[in-house]
């Protein structure tokens, strides 16, 4: 595999909101902006192309804490037992990286798409155990570290 560092433990909250409040009184956490992708580009396990909102806020200082709106009918859902969603890593070679998951017998739940290209971007694994491993193109580095766990409002929003 090609990974560069783990980034990020993505947990699915009911209310981002009021999880972004909570963790800052429990925990002293700060945040970045909060994120909201109207029509998310995605491919799930049975290749199937979806269009999924999204809405999103991470932590500013590592380790980093990503916190994800629960979206019923989709991947971003709250359990009854855990809503550790998935633990994030970057990749220099994320289609690589999902394949050799695959082969390891973790298979893929859904990936980011750009037209007919997936995964692209980043890919999420379930692992046997039920934890979600997510790999997000390293390249994206820079804009996730310097934009969204930044605190502050999303630049040009």
């Amino acid at each position: 595999m090609s990974l560069s560092e783990m980034f990020h433990v993505g947990i699915v909250v009911a209310d981002l909101d009021a999880a972004r409040a909570r963790l800052s009184e429990l925990l002293g956490l700060t945040w970045g902006p909060v994120v909201e992708t109207a029509a998310l580009e995605v491919r799930d396990a049975e290749g199937r192309d979806l269009v999924l909102p999204n809405r999103i806020s991470y932590s500013t200082v590592p380790p980093y804490v990503e916190l994800v709106q629960e979206q019923p009918g989709t991947t971003w859902v709250c359990n009854p037992y855990s809503n550790l969603h998935h633990i994030g890593f970057f990749s220099t070679a994320v289609a690589a990286d999902s394949d050799g998951l695959a082969r390891a017998m973790c298979p893929l739940e859904i990936a980011g798409r750009a037209g007919a290209t997936s995964p692209a971007g980043f890919a999420y694994h379930v692992d046997p155990l039920g934890v979600r491993i997510e790999f997000v193109d390293v390249a994206s580095r820079p804009a996730i570290v310097d934009w969204l766990c930044r605190p502050g409002p999303v630049p040009g929003a």
